[in-house]
């Protein structure tokens, strides 16, 4: 199962960048080439996004757990009955938030400016794919450097919207 997992400081309050993940309608401010969400109805949501080539592409979510007092969040691509069933058993992206001591983002935040002696949070990413047919052979080193490019993409997402 190939796993990509990043951190990275990012200078904003814990609070801010809670209601920034824990809320579907923000994924297009910050995760890469969603271009909108419809369909949020309790735990589930819709992706719409749009390729390289300009083509348009919906995806299914729905939230497995979102954890305030642990400041962390996990939701599953539905995949059963798509186009995505043909690469993928299963995907899950993971989120986790930690506060940092104001001294050490001001060392490891990632924006410059005055604004790195205030808060700053530890954000995690994770993606965990289960992939289907003979793609696990010979797919799991590309799946995984794609996906390291798109947790390090909504990382540079996030932020940029909290600066």
């Amino acid at each position: 199962m190939p796993t990509a997992r990043r951190s990275r400081t990012i200078a904003a309050p814990v609070a801010e960048l809670w209601e920034l993940i824990s809320d579907p309608h923000h994924l297009p401010r910050w995760w890469p080439r969603v271009s909108r969400v419809e369909d949020v109805e309790g735990d589930a949501f819709t992706e719409v996004m749009i390729t390289a080539k300009g083509k348009v592409v919906r995806a299914d979510f729905k939230l497995i757990s979102a954890r305030e007092s642990e400041l962390s969040l996990t939701w599953e691509q539905l995949v059963e009955g798509t186009p995505f069933a043909r690469l993928l058993k299963s995907a899950h992206t993971e989120l986790w938030l930690e506060p940092v001591a104001p001294s050490i983002a001001a060392s490891s935040t990632s924006q410059p400016g005055p604004d790195r002696d205030g808060p700053a949070t530890q954000v995690t990413i994770e993606l965990r794919q289960a992939l289907n047919g003979v793609f696990p052979r010979i797919g799991g080193y590309m799946v995984r450097r794609a996906a390291l490019a798109t947790i390090d993409q909504a990382l540079d997402g996030l932020a940029r919207i909290s600066g």
